[in-house]
């Protein structure tokens, strides 16, 4: 039986999680995984409910506002969906979490401020007791992203903030990144959806290696 794994995938907009996450989530199907797939803001009532706010373009909020609004959210995610979820022995596979905030509020909305940087840190101190044990960075130049993202739909509050917001975002993940080389991994975005899969199997199939050992 294999222990309940609690895994993240980050970037920036348009890097290809949600085709990433389909691929990855069918490997677990093959091996016979039980998991749930849920994503952030969102995963739980409450939370989808504050999905809508934080994304639609009418929403007027500020800095503080939003980073308190994204916390919130991820506090109810955590207690109704993500520990009830490992506590019953399956996976969770998640569409962002902490490492987004400090690039998108961190560094998006604060320019890498240090003082506002600490101060997430010390909310993720607080209020996450539970880490992910291993996340997929899918690294990919903003600009190629956003011309993605363009493609699909239409652009939410986050997407419409433009280049240079994106820019300093890029900088939040890769600041993550540095300081966590052992918990991400990065991906190379900018290759085929293929590609990306057997890049992240790789690196998922040696992390599982190592957890036997321990």
């Amino acid at each position: 039986m294999t222990i309940p794994q609690f895994i993240t995938f980050e970037g920036t907009e348009g890097v290809g999680k949600t085709t990433a996450i389909d691929n990855f989530c069918c490997e677990l199907d093959k091996q016979g995984i039980s998991h749930i797939r849920t994503r952030e803001p969102g995963g739980s009532l409450l939370a989808e409910a504050l999905r809508k706010i934080l994304l639609d373009n009418k929403t007027h909020i500020n800095d503080d506002t939003e980073l308190l609004l994204m916390f919130a959210a991820r506090a109810d995610h955590l207690h109704r969906t993500i520990l009830p979820a490992l506590s019953d022995g399956k996976w969770v596979i998640c569409d962002r979490f902490f490492d987004s905030t400090v690039a998108y509020q961190g560094f998006g909305r604060f320019g890498g401020d240090e003082h506002e940087l600490a101060r997430i840190e010390r909310l993720i101190h607080d209020f996450i007791p539970k880490q992910p044990d291993l996340t997929f960075w899918l690294d990919l130049d903003p600009a190629i992203g956003l011309e993605r993202a363009g493609k699909r739909s239409q652009a939410d509050r986050f997407e419409s903030a433009g280049q240079e917001f994106f820019d300093k975002t890029y900088q939040g993940f890769l600041y993550q990144y540095q300081k966590n080389p052992e918990r991400i991994k990065r991906i190379n975005a900018n290759q085929s959806p293929d590609g990306v899969t057997d890049e992240i199997m790789q690196i998922f199939k040696i992390s599982q290696k190592r957890l036997l050992l321990l």
